[in-house]
This record gives C-alpha cells, structure tokens and sequence, in this order.
C-alpha cells in the first residue's frame, strides 16, 4: 500500500472519510496483560524505551489485538532530556523523576554532543517498525514540546503549578530563553532522524501548554513549536505533523490560524459544536473521547462515540481519545470502541 493510501494520511490531507482512521494515546501500555509482561522483562522504563527489540513489541502489541490505523513509537517524551544529558529517572507510583535544572550553570552542563548517539536505539525501534507493522498501518513518531519538557527539567518532575518552570519564565529569562531555544534544536532533530528512520508522521505533545497564560501561551507553546515545523519541514516538506496542545482552551482558535499543523489533537473539555465551527474548517481534528468512558464502556461509551461522530465525523477527523489511556481500562473496551467508530456508533 502506497503511503499516500494509508486512511490516516488522508485525514490529515483533509480528506472527509466514511469512516474515521482511529488509534489512541498511550495505546501501549499498562492496561495490556502482554505489555506488563514485556515491561517487567525490560527492567526499568528507561530500559524499556532504549531497548530496541522490547519497545517495537510493545508498539506491536496493540496493533496485533485490535487492528488500530497507526501505531506510535514506544518511548517518552523525556528521552530528550536524557539525551541532553539530564539525569533523568521513573519511580514506581511516582513518574519522572529529573535532576533539575537549578539555574544557567547547569543549563550550560547540556548539549547536542553525544544526542544522537544517545538516541541511536529509538531510531533503530523506528526502523524495525517500519518493517514489521501491516502495509495499512500508519506509523507515528512524536516528541514532546519545548515548554512541557522544559517544564520537567526545571520542576524535576510533575507538578501542580509549575512554580520553578514559572520563575525561570518570568525571572531568568535570559535562561529560560536558552533552554527553550535548546529544545527547539534538539526536538527538531530528533524528529527528523524519527522521519528518515521510518515514521510517517509525527506528532508534538505539548501536555501542560494549557497552565500558560494566552500570551506566555503564544510565546513558548505555539512558536515553539511552529518553529519546530518550520525546521521539520525544511528538510521534509511533505511529513504531517499533529500537536496536542492540551488544555488550551480557546487558545485552540489561536493554533489552528497558525496554519502550520496538519491536525490539532483535541482534549476531552474543548466544546464540539466550537470545534466543528470554528476549528474544523481551518485545519483536520483529531480527538477527544474523555478516557474514563472507555473505562466504563457499555451505553456510555456507545453515546460518547456517537456524540463525537456525529459533531466531528462529517469532515477531516481523526478518532481518538482527550488524552491517554488510563492503567484501568479493559482490554475488551477497547476492542468494543474500535468496532463502533468503524460502524458509525449505530
């Protein structure tokens, strides 16, 4: 099957399907029996990720069971860090855990030196998938945006008001300046060896852009990453490129009149009808059944797909959740929720 063929690729070329292309973030992972198993033979996450042979299984994994229209490389959106050479870690029950970033002395400890060497295994996962996955199926490599990634360099984790990324922004400008422009470079990068490894399309997620005020939004959420295209693009003019910009609110309007994404991932709280209005004529949509209902599947679930179909569905979309898959969800929800996206909900 031609590239251009692929049900995913055409969405994001804006062509209205009959039936929506359908894969899920975090579509690998914990809720999987056979991923848990691959994940405790791995070792540690980071092993996991760095593990060519385990991370394209788990790619595979729920591809095999359910028959998705794009599988998404297996990493995190922290490798960059890594990479970068930031101490970077996950704890059982806790997440990231990160050396963080104090001030410019140990912004100037970073580089690009050893960044590619260091990725080597992601780009080598990237190719054998490209090999194995089933000629119909689109593959997706992806990274994280600048201002979320910064946001855990500097926090040293999760966090509930992002306090230190915050008084970088607003008191160490000049730094915060720097590592943004960093990330940039290194995220462009990264997401150019992912195309000439293999990957189809890409996609940015900018998972905390909606704790920014609209302007700060602007300034290291949207031209960031429109700056990230920009470079992209320069080298593969053709490649989509999908961004999650989550929580953004009507700061959606601002992203889809930049004109630069292929699709715009949607979160569960963004208004249907706004998003048909407003978003969808200006750029291909990609979203945003709230996770929790495929928890809960059943009549629920039947409403909530037929609900987004029915708003969403009629022109270029793209079928997927507000945000990942949850650790909880049954297996056979998932199944129930690609047969009905393929069906029209009824």
């Amino acid at each position: 099957m031609k590239k251009a063929d692929k049900l995913l690729i055409r969405a994001l070329k804006g062509e209205t399907l009959k039936s929506p292309p359908i894969w899920l973030m975090r579509q690998a992972g914990r809720y999987l029996p056979e991923y848990r198993g691959t994940r405790a033979a791995a070792g540690s996450f980071l092993d996991l990720c760095y593990n060519p042979m385990l991370a394209t299984e788990v790619t595979l994994q729920p591809i095999r069971r359910f028959g998705f229209d794009a599988a998404i490389l297996f990493s995190d959106i922290l490798v960059v860090a890594d990479a970068l050479g930031q101490k970077v870690g996950f704890e059982e029950g806790r997440g990231p855990v990160l050396e963080a970033l104090k001030d410019g002395k140990d912004l100037a400890q970073l580089g690009l030196g050893k960044f590619h060497q260091h990725l080597g295994p992601v780009y080598e996962t990237v190719s054998r998938l490209r090999a194995d996955l089933p000629k119909e199926t689109t593959l997706i490599g992806f990274a994280g945006a600048p201002w979320t990634v910064a946001s855990y360099m500097i926090e040293g984790g999760s966090s509930r008001d992002f306090s230190k990324a915050k008084s970088w922004m607003y008191g160490r400008q000049q730094d915060f300046a720097a590592l943004i422009a960093l990330l940039v470079e290194a995220t462009s990068q990264y997401l150019i060896q992912q195309v000439e490894a293999g990957a189809e399309v890409l996609q940015l997620f900018d998972s905390w852009a909606g704790t920014l005020a609209h302007n700060d939004m602007r300034l290291f959420s949207l031209e960031p990453t429109r700056q990230i295209v920009a470079n992209v693009r320069a080298v593969h003019p053709e490649i989509p490129i999908i961004l999650f910009p989550r929580g953004v609110g009507a700061g959606y309007l601002d992203f889809a009149e930049a004109g630069v994404f292929s699709a715009l991932s949607l979160d569960q709280s963004v208004p249907l009808a706004w998003a048909r209005d407003q978003l969808q004529p200006r750029v291909a949509l990609q979203g945003n059944l709230d996770p929790q209902l495929l928890v809960a599947g059943g009549r629920a679930l039947r409403f909530g797909v037929g609900h987004i179909l029915n708003r969403l569905g009629k022109k270029r979309f793209i079928f997927n959740l507000g945000h990942g898959i949850v650790p909880e969800t049954p297996p056979e929800h998932v199944a129930e929720l690609v047969k009905l996206v393929r069906e029209g909900a009824g």
